[in-house]
């Protein structure tokens, strides 16, 4: 039954916007009719912009009936790591992360900063956060992987040009129907005080919480919530994810390559590429796809890469 459900949850995703958008289009043909009637001409701009909005809903549409995998309705958990390189790949990771974050917020999508360790001098060593929102697994999972930065470095008196490397890591929230069984003996549980800004409260107490996970080694943390109690349980959320994610891809070797050795945080191994200098241009190394307007990319607007990977994906599954 609950199979049945979730089907017919998903068919009604597909053709109750479609029909929302057909009784758009069929108002705007009418609406158009205005134009060739007496002093019509004033009705011009409110329909150009109405047409200007339904084309944006329809390439939205589009996209999202790109996602055809079987978790990519889910919501998202990303985590961010820096490469080798200290301060710059950290301020790097930061870039990152703030572009995600605007890329969700523009989409309207729900996130939430669960576990974030600042560097010393400037930057982040980590951060994991959520992103609630239909689909929102489905887009990110292309920005999984590794990217790179070239740049004048601001931390560099001399000026020079740096080459920075971080690690973004996707994976599909999982449903509580879900049966991934994490048994009490095989996970230590620490708890410690949160890190960075939070008040008074976060930091007198230690409500941050820790969880490994001895069988994998898997590590994960949340400090986001006062309630220690509420810390727990996200974190325990964000390692069912992961070990189901490993259940379903067998992605164990990837993922400590790419997040245990920071040698795999390097050249040769990045999805994207954003140099600011010598010129300045964002390019999609699987699709690419390139956009020279890096400040717009940087401030979230990264649809058209997404796009791209989701079309390509279709083609070549």
């Amino acid at each position: 039954m609950h199979e049945l459900q979730k089907r017919k949850a998903y068919i009604e995703d597909i053709l109750f916007p479609f029909a929302a958008l057909s009784d758009k289009v069929d108002y705007l043909e009418e609406s158009i009719k205005i134009l060739d009637e007496e002093e019509g001409a004033v009705f011009l701009q409110e329909i150009q912009a109405e047409i200007s909005g339904l084309r944006a809903e329809i390439e939205e549409l589009e996209l999202r009936h790109l996602l055809s995998g079987e978790l990519d309705k889910n919501n998202a958990i990303v985590s961010i790591h820096p490469g080798a390189g200290g301060t710059e790949s950290q301020d790097w990771a930061q870039m990152l992360l703030r572009m995600y974050l605007r890329w969700a917020e523009k989409h309207k999508f729900k996130t939430q900063v669960v576990d974030l360790l600042p560097g010393e001098e400037a930057g982040i060593k980590s951060a994991t956060f959520t992103v609630n929102g239909p689909y929102s697994y489905g887009f990110l999972r292309s920005e999984a992987g590794v990217q790179r930065l070239v740049r004048i470095s601001p931390y560099d008196a001399n000026k020079r040009r740096h080459t920075s490397f971080a690690a973004v890591i996707v994976y599909p929230e999982v449903e509580d129907d879900i049966n991934i069984e994490i048994k009490p003996e095989d996970i230590k549980v620490d708890t410690f005080r949160a890190s960075g800004a939070g008040g008074q409260h976060v930091n007198k107490t230690s409500s941050a919480v820790r969880i490994t996970h001895i069988p994998s080694g898997m590590v994960t943390s949340c400090q986001n919530e006062r309630s220690q109690h509420k810390n727990k349980a996200m974190a325990l959320k964000i390692l069912k994810s992961r070990l189901y994610d490993l259940s379903l891809s067998e992605q164990e070797n990837k993922m400590k390559e790419i997040v245990g050795d920071k040698k795999g945080i390097a050249w040769g191994n990045q999805i994207r590429s954003y140099v600011l200098q010598p010129y300045r241009l964002v390019k999609d190394h699987r699709t690419s796809i390139e956009s020279g307007n890096v400040d717009s990319v940087l401030d979230g607007e990264i649809d058209k890469f997404i796009r791209a990977f989701l079309e390509k994906r279709i083609k070549n599954p």
